[in-house]
């Protein structure tokens, strides 16, 4: 959300940084709004004024007995009354719909953000790691020997449809192994907070972290009005809603393995093979409310904790910061990680880290208590994929595919799967 003061102060920088994302100028549509809305709100406090004024008057013509004019008096506050209530509403009204548009407005890039007009305009940050020279074609996970019997995409389709799976066996317990080495490393190593939360929210959540009212249609409700999270971003940043936190108390970094659902609306027939695009999957979340002052810092500690975890697992990726035309709706900047996929013989994305500054702080209200005393100001909350878990079995069964059908798992993950490391191209566990 942004603050309607700053565009008033600076109405041809606010549209010169849309016009970075593409967008059309709307600061004149905007501040119209905004000076009719206050010229009602004038008009309503000069007649309560007036209408004051008028009552005490009405005491006085009362005890003078003059009956005229203590009629004439009434009639007028009543009167005054009257259009005073009819200019609040013309004047509540016209806040709605400014608040609205405001609403559907993009965050504005941070100044550092690469210009340009879709993915092809990204610019690559950084690589790590050399994609790995097979000696045979690689194969896609879902035609890797040991996993093909293990992914149903079949019985998915007949239990929900399409873009859903089932995973058995070693393959389900390979996919809960990642999930339990992120959600362990970032709590034992990276400082973050574990947190279970609801996959069910309400409107204002959604509202709060910018999923609504523009992209309604991306998520799915039920029919009695609550939301399923697109991602725990939602849940987590919206813990904060409404507080006023202690300086002190900053940053809180939280994070959350949690089932993820999108409708993938206007994604008809991409990615439809395989795992790389369902409508339910598992993620795990990281999400930073900082001060404002901390929060360009903290993006890069985030994606670093992300970056960490493919460095682990042995998967070659590449970060690319996003330019303004790729960006999502509520990031000012964004980076994404990109793991290599030897199936696809391309790097795909993993993660997205994001700051969002002080954009979802305002609407959902959500500020901090300066230490040193003063006005509380808004937060700034930061999230990030640390990382898509179905995304991430993906990259480590294609990189460690073999010959024969078999996969040679991250020593990483040894723990979680009884210290066995292989999956056979029988889809075992060895």
């Amino acid at each position: 959300m942004h603050d309607i003061r700053m565009i008033r102060e600076t109405p041809d920088a606010f549209d010169a940084a849309l016009a970075r994302r593409g967008d059309a100028p709307v600061s004149a549509e905007l501040l119209a709004l905004d000076e009719a809305r206050r010229a009602k709100i004038l008009e309503a406090e000069t007649l309560q004024a007036e209408q004051n004024k008028a009552a005490k008057m009405i005491g006085a013509a009362k005890a003078k007995g003059d009956e005229a004019e203590f009629e004439r008096l009434r009639a007028e506050v009543a009167a005054k009354k009257a259009r005073t209530a009819e200019l609040q509403g013309e004047a509540k009204a016209l806040d709605a719909e400014m608040t609205d548009k405001l609403a559907r407005i993009a965050n504005l890039p941070a100044a550092d953000v690469p210009d340009g007009a879709d993915e092809d305009d990204n610019v690559e940050v950084r690589r790590w790691g050399d994609p790995r020279a097979f000696d045979f074609a690689p194969k896609e996970h879902f035609e890797i020997a040991g996993v093909a019997a293990s992914m149903d995409f079949e019985l998915g389709a007949k239990i929900s449809g399409a873009r859903f799976v089932v995973l058995r066996g070693a393959v389900a317990r390979v996919h809960r192994a990642l999930g339990q080495f992120m959600i362990d490393t970032h709590v034992d190593e990276n400082g973050l907070v574990e947190t279970q939360t609801p996959v069910l929210v309400r409107d204002e959540a959604m509202y709060g972290t910018d999923k609504l009212p523009k992209f309604g249609d991306d998520s799915y409700q039920t029919t009695n009005g609550w939301w399923l999270i697109p991602t725990s971003e939602v849940p987590l940043t919206y813990s904060v809603a409404g507080d006023i936190l202690d300086e002190s108390a900053l940053p809180l970094r939280m994070t959350a393995h949690t089932q993820c659902f999108r409708s993938e609306a206007g994604s008809a027939g991409k990615d439809t093979a395989g795992m790389l695009r369902q409508h339910q999957f598992e993620k795990v979340e990281m999400v930073s409310v900082t001060h404002p002052d901390a929060s360009d810092e903290e993006q890069q500690r985030m994606l670093r904790c992300a970056e960490d975890l493919l460095e682990r697992l042995g998967v070659p990726y590449r970060t690319v910061v996003l330019c303004t035309g790729d960006m999502g709706f509520g990031a000012r900047r964004t980076f994404d990680i990109e793991a290599w996929l030897p199936g696809q013989d391309t790097y795909r994305e993993i993660s997205s880290v994001s700051t969002t500054g002080d954009f979802q702080a305002r609407r959902m209200n959500a500020r901090f208590r300066p230490a040193g005393g003063g006005k509380p100001a808004f937060v700034h909350t930061l999230n990030g994929s640390g990382l898509a878990v179905g995304r991430c079995l993906i990259a480590v069964l294609e990189n460690g595919q073999n010959e024969d059908g078999s996969v040679t798992l991250p020593e990483v993950l040894a723990p979680y799967l009884g210290g066995k490391t292989t999956l056979t191209a029988e889809g075992v566990l060895a």
